[in-house]
């Protein structure tokens, strides 16, 4: 045997060795073989039949009216359905979905105090806060004009008994409320001299008024503000 033949014959031998060598790593094709899965193919497609299937757990879709029902659901609590106030509610809603009714009435009964007894205080810095600025200018006027003559207001809240949504408007990206509040207060005003020259002392009076307080909803600031007062007179 030459020394080519030789070297065939190595050749031979070492490729049949490698061939079985990877057949017993490998293993052989019998046909029961499952087929590859995908990892891309979404969880929906997986059917009935698949070895996949009872370990996906399908959730129920919400449609687009149980999502608007659950999204009302707090305005229909404080308004009935059907009725104008409800309807207005729910437009605001729509500009602003943080928008509660009756979280607002409760911020706006807050207003209320905090504005009544910071005027009759004197204090701007809580004024400003609370007030837009026109409806600020027009309380620093009136308190700066109180402070010339030496005048002194004492007052006392005694509480809020009502306090309803009255109307509502939308004008571009702001939200405007009108709220109706009936509140008892005593109020008295002194000048210099300590005498009374407005108010009563001692007795409770019943205050009506018609606050508006408005909002931009493309703002980030959650916090409505006084832009209009009027007392209603019953």
């Amino acid at each position: 045997m030459g020394s080519n033949d030789f070297i065939t014959l190595f050749f031979l031998v070492a490729a049949v060795l490698i061939f079985l060598q990877l057949r017993s790593v490998l293993g052989r094709r019998t046909g029961n073989e499952k087929p590859p899965r995908d990892l891309y193919t979404p969880r929906d497609a997986v059917g009935p039949d698949s070895p996949d299937a009872g370990k996906v757990v399908t959730l129920p879709r919400r449609d687009a009216a149980t999502e608007e029902d659950d999204r009302f659901a707090a305005i229909d609590a404080f308004a009935p359905a059907g009725t104008s106030l409800n309807e207005s509610l729910r437009e605001i809603n729509k500009a602003d979905a943080s928008f509660n009714p009756k979280e607002f009435v409760n911020g706006a009964r807050m207003a209320y105090e905090m504005i009544v007894m910071a005027f009759a205080d004197g204090d701007r810095k809580t004024l400003k806060n609370l007030l837009s600025r026109e409806v600020y200018d027009g309380f620093d006027a009136a308190i700066t004009e109180r402070e010339s003559k030496g005048d002194k207001v004492k007052s006392t809240f005694v509480g809020i008994d009502k306090a309803e949504i009255a109307s509502t408007e939308i004008k571009g990206t702001e939200v405007q409320i009108t709220v109706r509040i009936v509140s008892q207060l005593i109020s008295a005003t002194y000048d210099k001299a300590d005498k009374l020259i407005d108010g009563d002392a001692e007795n409770v009076a019943e205050v009506n008024d018609l606050w508006t307080f408005a909002r931009d909803t493309r703002s980030r600031d959650p916090n409505w503000k006084l832009v209009a007062t009027e007392s209603e007179h019953e």
